[in-house]
């Protein structure tokens, strides 16, 4: 990403979540941060409101297929159709324009992946900076990898929600997230970082 000296972009992938983007949200109000929220249609479909939340809130929202599939396993025509729904969902749903930007599950992009893309005007976005939060590896874990390996030009990968039922200690939990960033944001943004999104919003 190129968008000036000590300018970072934090994204979000696998919500909405009920519990958890909300928390999220109100971490970047506090400090003014903008972020890119990739989206699973599925949990769009069972929680639009959320979506609207961060459509609201400025933020943009880029498209993480419908099932967070391995789109390796897909022909070409189910590739089409993961994206194509949720891009057309997020839209409706959330009265914006169709998301411009992909995510592929895992970052694990194939070449029907890319040829899809390249047919509906996305452009794919992957990451620099892994924390491996969804693992739940521990909030000094988490807070460690960030500070440890952001710089200049940095795409943070982070994760406000999962398919599935929120349990704590599950795989939907993701509270040592929300309380890594709430500690390291401000540490950044102390340090002269600056924000972006990676898409326009509209």
């Amino acid at each position: 990403m190129h968008a000036g000296p000590k300018t970072v972009a934090l994204t979000f992938d696998d919500g909405p979540s009920p519990v958890y983007t909300a928390q999220v949200l109100e971490l970047l109000h506090r400090y003014g941060v903008p972020a890119t929220f990739f989206m699973i249609g599925e949990n769009v479909e069972e929680h639009p409101d959320v979506l609207r939340q961060v459509a609201a809130a400025g933020h943009s929202v880029g498209n993480h297929t419908w099932t967070h599939p391995d789109l390796g396993r897909l022909t070409r025509g189910e590739v089409r159709s993961e994206i194509e729904r949720t891009g057309d969902l997020i839209a409706r749903i959330g009265r914006i324009q169709p998301p411009t930007v992909f995510r592929a599950p895992g970052g694990f992009f194939t070449r029907a992946t890319f040829a899809v893309c390249a047919e509906l005007g996305l452009r794919p976005i992957s990451w620099s900076v892994d924390p491996v939060d969804w693992s739940n590896p521990g909030t000094d874990t988490i807070i460690g990898r960030v500070l440890r390996h952001t710089r200049t030009g940095s795409i943070v990968l982070e994760h406000d929600g999962c398919l599935g039922p929120i349990v704590p200690g599950g795989p939907a939990d993701r509270s040592q997230t929300v309380a890594a960033l709430a500690y390291y944001l401000p540490r950044l943004i102390d340090a002269g970082y600056r924000f972006t999104s990676i898409a326009p919003v509209k």
